[in-house]
């Protein structure tokens, strides 16, 4: 359920007292389609996931906030989670950007893959963002996931090196021992989980040997084959519940 009070999100570094404009998305979100007003409460949250309780201060169908007392202070989740999602055909992409900010995903790659047949396009990067951001406001995060630029399988595994970094690679011809038995060695003690994600036609032989050659751990779903927009979040929420955070 989203928060009773609205929730905005602002760039940089702010204090209680400030008066700080909503940007013109948010500025119409609040005065066309909420329909608040002058006066009414609601809350900010600055770029280092601080919340302030604040009120509305409407000149037109522009708004600023004035901002009031710290609500809560960072509380997102502490190993962070990539999601590196092949990109779907259709409108599956804006699912998994909703599904998986709710979540608590701290970063989306959109990945062209071998098997790859949808576009991926500066304009559908720009609507990702904009979704991750209303869904993160919507649930109540303190942080709104970034949503990179489109990479290849590749450039993708190679961003994701670096020491404390345990990268999945959910495949349908990895060994059949259960996830729930791999995942308390792989994430004990990550700093970040990376979950690797092929299109509706699979990932290759190729593309899955470069991965592991880069570090990756194979690992099954089971005897089912998830749709590559389900995949991502049956591993996220696995990793979620090993961690103590659902």
């Amino acid at each position: 359920m989203p928060p009773a009070v609205p929730r905005f999100f602002i760039d940089g570094v702010a204090a209680s007292g400030d008066r700080v404009a909503l940007g013109d998305g948010d500025a119409r979100k609040a005065v066309v389609v909420l329909r608040r007003r002058s006066g009414d409460p609601v809350e900010v949250c600055d770029s280092t996931g601080t919340v302030f309780a604040a009120v509305l201060e409407v000149d037109g169908t522009r708004a600023r906030a004035v901002l009031g007392e710290v609500l809560v202070r960072a509380a997102e989740t502490a190993c962070e989670i990539v999601l590196c999602q092949a990109v779907p055909k259709g409108a599956k992409m804006d699912f998994v950007v909703e599904k998986a900010t709710e979540l608590g995903v701290s970063r989306i790659v959109p990945l062209v893959t071998e098997r790859t047949v949808a576009d991926a396009s500066p304009a559908k990067r720009e609507r990702w963002s904009r979704l991750a951001r209303t869904a993160a406001a919507q649930c109540g995060r303190t942080r709104v996931p970034v949503v990179d630029p489109p990479a290849g399988w590749v450039d993708a595994i190679a961003g994701l090196s670096g020491e404390g970094t345990v990268v999945l690679l959910p495949w349908e011809l990895a060994a059949r021992e259960p996830l729930r038995r791999r995942l308390p060695s792989l994430v004990a003690g990550a700093k970040r989980i990376a979950v690797l994600i092929g299109p509706e036609g699979g990932i290759s032989h190729d593309e899955a040997a470069a991965a592991v050659a880069a570090g990756a751990h194979e690992v099954s779903l089971g005897s089912r084959i998830f749709r590559t927009e389900t995949a991502g979040l049956v591993v996220v929420s696995a990793v979620l519940y090993e961690l103590g955070e659902l």
